[in-house]
């Protein structure tokens, strides 16, 4: 009896490179948004030619490949000229214009941003760039606190293409008159992958992360249809990681069906945005919220004073809103009742984080 043939031995894995299988991996070929990349191309095309770019308005759902693409068409840049610097921003992190004015800095090369001021940053940028010409591409722009950079950029930036991308449809609509004038955006819709389209984006990701022949098709169709229900990329990458791991586990040379069911029952365990992606003031009112679980929004408003938060109740609740709209919390609006209308905040590890499957 061949009892260990089929066992994997502790020097194997069924992994060729775990981290093809992050969100943030950028592969070769992007499938199935080569019309969307080429449209922004035209935006900054412009641009190569000594005119001004042009601006665009990017939105769509999360894990549909809206940052991927972005990356993509900047690496391609990078590789075209240098006399277009490609700048990136994720407005999540950075979500005021100083703390963007210092991501750019450092991402132009220049390091010496310790006590300077807004004004004095903004200036170095603009003295950098003007040499040249530049792409800003703002990602996650609905989480931002502030759009003074935006209307100094246009401002006094000469040549530039600027891309906002978001989840959220109608963060255009609300953006201030004097810089949505200058702005003038185009908008591009990314919508959902289909079912095929689905399948070719997690086999190629397979094909990068994964040792030949190490799934069962049965498992790998499973992680599709449920990723195409979802409408999020993420969830199969987290699907084909967790299966390849409890198939690891268990010294498994395939991953089964069996495996793969095991990670779905897991995936409230998934919260898609890692708590290290938080700001530090958005970190202190989740750990509130986690220790004051199921309390009424004023309530836990009430806490956040009382331990030394500067913030108003109407910015507290914003930020309520960000935690939940990335799943970290759940937000259920009640009415009538002795408090009237009231909303009660609970910590999604004691939720289903990111869709019933």
């Amino acid at each position: 009896m061949a009892l260990f043939k089929d066992m994997l031995h502790s020097d194997e894995s069924l992994f060729k490179n775990e981290l093809a299988l992050d969100y943030s991996f950028l592969p070769k070929i992007l499938p199935h948004r080569e019309q969307q990349q080429r449209y922004i191309a035209t935006i900054i095309k412009p641009l190569l030619t000594g005119k001004n770019g042009k601006n665009i308005f990017i939105y769509g759902a999360p894990g549909i490949g809206k940052t991927a693409a972005i990356r993509f068409v900047l690496n391609e840049l990078e590789e075209e000229t240098e006399e277009v610097v490609p700048v990136y921003i994720n407005c999540w992190q950075k979500n005021t214009t100083f703390k963007i004015l210092v991501d750019i800095c450092e991402q132009l090369g220049y390091r010496l941003t310790h006590n300077k001021r807004t004004e004095e940053l903004f200036q170095i940028v603009k003295n950098m760039l003007n040499k040249k010409a530049a792409v800003f591409a703002f990602d996650e722009v609905d989480k931002l606190e502030e759009i003074d950079f935006l209307y100094a950029i246009l401002e006094d930036i000469y040549k530039k293409s600027i891309l906002l991308i978001t989840n959220d449809k109608e963060w255009l609509d609300n953006l201030d008159d004097r810089v949505k004038s200058r702005l003038l955006p185009e908008s591009l819709e990314f919508k959902p992958y289909n079912l095929e389209e689905t399948k070719d984006v997690l086999k190629q990701r397979v094909q990068y992360a994964f040792v030949s022949d190490v799934w069962d098709d049965d498992s790998f169709e499973l992680i599709v249809k449920k990723t195409a229900e979802a409408q999020d990329i993420r969830i199969g990458l987290h699907l084909m990681r967790e299966s390849g791991n409890i198939a690891e586990d268990k010294s498994s040379r395939k991953i089964t069906l069996d495996y793969t069911n095991e990670a779905i029952k897991k995936i409230d365990e998934f919260t898609i945005k890692k708590s290290s992606d938080l700001t530090e003031e958005e970190q202190n009112i989740l750990n509130l919220i986690k220790k004051n679980s199921e309390k009424k929004i004023g309530d836990l408003y009430n806490v956040y004073k009382e331990q030394g938060g500067e913030l108003g109740y109407k910015s507290f609740q914003r930020k309520i809103e960000k935690l939940e709209k990335n799943k970290f919390v759940t937000v259920k609006k009640t009415s009538g009742g002795a408090d009237g209308n009231t909303s009660i905040v609970k910590y999604a590890t004691e939720t289903k984080k990111l869709t019933e499957f």
